[in-house]
Order: C-alpha cells, then sequence, then structure tokens
C-alpha cells in the first residue's frame, strides 16, 4: 500500500471511531449539555407560547437545551404520551407539562420518573397532584372566584340568567375555574373538589367550547336560542369571552350582558380595555416556565428537588373596580400579561 493510501486509510479509521465513540453517549447527549423538555397542549393558543417563549428565556440564561412537544389539539393525550417517551429517550433531566388529559398521562409520567427524570406540571394540576414532583400554577379555583365575586358586586341583587361556556368535561382546570366562579358568585356553595362539578338554578346554559374561540361563538349561540335574556356570561379564557362577545354582537345583545373571563393575556385585556370584557383574572405562564426551568436545572445540577405546590398568583384586572374588591386597571395588565 502506498504513503498516501496508508494516510487515507488511517484518517477513515480515525473518523470512524469518533463518530462510534459519539454514539456511544446516547441519544441528546453528545455534547454534554442539561436537556429540559417543555410540553404544552397546544403549541397555537397564545397562552402556550408565551409559555415556551418563558421557558426558553430561562433555559437560555442557564445555558441549557430547551427541548419542546406539543399535541395537536387541547385533549391530544396521545401525543403528550409519544412526547414523554421521547424526551426521556433523548436524555432529558426533567420534563414540564400541560397535561391534556390530566388522569390517562399518569402511567407515562410514572414511567419517566422511574428512570429518573424529574416531571413538574405547568398550568394543569395532574390526577393526583402527587403524580408529579411538583406544580407551578395558578389557583385555578381562586381564579374562578375573582371573577364570580366580580360579577356579584356589579349585579348585585338583580335577577340574573347565566351561560357558562366552559373547556371540556371532566378537564382539572376547567372544572376548578368553573366551581369557582360559582363559588365566588354565591350562586352554589362549591368546592375545589374536580368532581364537584355543580350548576346552580341562575345557570341557564352550560356548554363545553374547548377554548377556542369559534367554538364559543357557536356555543353562546346555542345559549341565546335557549334563553334569549342571558345577561351574565361566564367563559373558560378570553378567545371564549370574545366568542361569546361576537355571538352577543350578532344578535344586539351585547350591551345586555356582562362578560367576565380568565388568563390576562394581552389580547384579552385589550378587550377588557375595549370594553367586550367586564374583567378578567391574570395568571402568569411565563412565571410558571421559568420556575420550572430552575427546578430541573436545580435538580440537574445539585440533586436538589422542588415539591409540592408553587402558587404563582393571580390578579383581577378591569377598568371598572368595585367597591372591596381588589384589583388592577388596564394599565397594569397589558404590562403584566402573561409576564
Amino acid at each position: 500500500m502506498s504513503s498516501r493510501a496508508t494516510r487515507i486509510a488511517a484518517l477513515c479509521f480515525a473518523l470512524t471511531t469518533v463518530a462510534l465513540a459519539a454514539t456511544a453517549c446516547g441519544k441528546g447527549s453528545g455534547t454534554g449539555q442539561i436537556q429540559v423538555g417543555l410540553i404544552v397542549k397546544t403549541d397555537t393558543n397564545p397562552y402556550f407560547v408565551k409559555m415556551e417563549q418563558g421557558a426558553q428565556k430561562a433555559a437560555s440564561a442557564a445555558g441549557v437545551k430547551l427541548v419542546t412537544a406539543a399535541g395537536k389539539f387541547d385533549g391530544d393525550n396521545a401525543s403528550q404520551v409519544t412526547a414523554i417517551e421521547n424526551m426521556v429517550d433523548e436524555g432529558v433531566k426533567g420534563i414540564m407539562i400541560t397535561a391534556s388529559d390530566t388522569k390517562a398521562i399518569v402511567p407515562a409520567i410514572q414511567k419517566a420518573r422511574a428512570k429518573g427524570v424529574v416531571v413538574y406540571a405547568l398550568d394543569t394540576p395532574t390526577e393526583p397532584e402527587s403524580a408529579v414532583d411538583g406544580l407551578f400554577a395558578t389557583n385555578n379555583f381562586t381564579a374562578g372566584q375573582l371573577i364570580g365575586k366580580y360579577a356579584k358586586a356589579v349585579e348585585g341583587a338583580k335577577p340574573v340568567k347565566i351561560a357558562m361556556i366552559d373547556l371540556e368535561p371532566g378537564a382539572s382546570v376547567g372544572v376548578l375555574r368553573h366551581n369557582g366562579f360559582l363559588n365566588g358568585y354565591g350562586a352554589a356553595q362549591t368546592t375545589q373538589d374536580m368532581s364537584d362539578e355543580v350548576s346552580a338554578s341562575d345557570v341557564v346554559c352550560t356548554q363545553p367550547a374547548e377554548g377556542d374561540q369559534a367554538k364559543s361563538q357557536t356555543a353562546m349561540e346555542t345559549c341565546l336560542q335557549k334563553d334569549p335574556d342571558i345577561n351574565l356570561v361566564y367563559t373558560i379564557n378570553e378567545p371564549s369571552a370574545l366568542g361569546a362577545y361576537t355571538a352577543l354582537k350578532t344578535a344586539g345583545k351585547q350591551n345586555d350582558a356582562l362578560i367576565v373571563s380568565i388568563d390576562g393575556g394581552c389580547t384579552g385585556v385589550q378587550g377588557v380595555r375595549d370594553g367586550k370584557i367586564a374583567a378578567t383574572a391574570q395568571q402568569y405562564p411565563l412565571k410558571m416556565a421559568q420556575m420550572g426551568v430552575q427546578a430541573i436545572v436545580d435538580y440537574a445540577k445539585n440533586s436538589k428537588k422542588t415539591s409540592g405546590y408553587t402558587d404563582t398568583g393571580v390578579n383581577l384586572i378591569t377598568a371598572t373596580p368595585q367597591a372591596g374588591l381588589s384589583s388592577q386597571d388596564v394599565q397594569y395588565g397589558l404590562a403584566n400579561c402573561w409576564g
């Protein structure tokens, strides 16, 4: 063999050795960089877009890699299960998840934790809550209470006919907000027990709309067909509120009904400013994600595990405050929307 051929052969052998060594390091760990996973319900909802932005900001600041995934639609448990399995295979140290199905996702979470991956729920508690290592979230029952109390303060002793535009049956976030609203309004003595899906005599229509604006418009149209005299509308989130407003406006009833909502996104707060939504309870998904990333980094670097529930806060946002009820104005809401 010529000296030139010998050199080429040696080079090929060296490159092959390097490639094999890289493969032996395992999936996703070639650089030794800590990997953090985030799985949200969908990647189209602005709420979860903001959550991912918060996670990315925190990951960049900590010098770790963020791996993301999302369901194809709200309620898509299968995609979230696959995402957990893929992230575990990739070697993530921890996973943050907003579960679409809070019960069905539990076996996949248990398998991940059994392999040493720490798992934190963001925004949405799993059932049971102890299925994860910790939870960073708004108290959704409290958020519902705030807008319920606000609606009661505005309506006073006036007879009301309530329409409730909900999430989907059994979804923990939806149940907590629904029950919290009724509790705050005083229409029923409800609790945070997620199995306690109660109704009240003042509620004339309840429709699930999955937090979707178009579906919520259709749901509100259905409610108006059931009872055209609806004068108070609870909505699970602000896309639902804006959908309900469109239905009311089309029917010429936008000035006849008070709409209250939850989330506090920038578009939603603008809806408060524009008079389409009377009040909303603002929560902070960016903060949830940042705290989740930091908890995983602490675990990866120091074996320090954050556990239990961390309340990330909620504020009532309105342009028309009510006496005896703490609230923030629209300017505050816009400055802090989902921050």
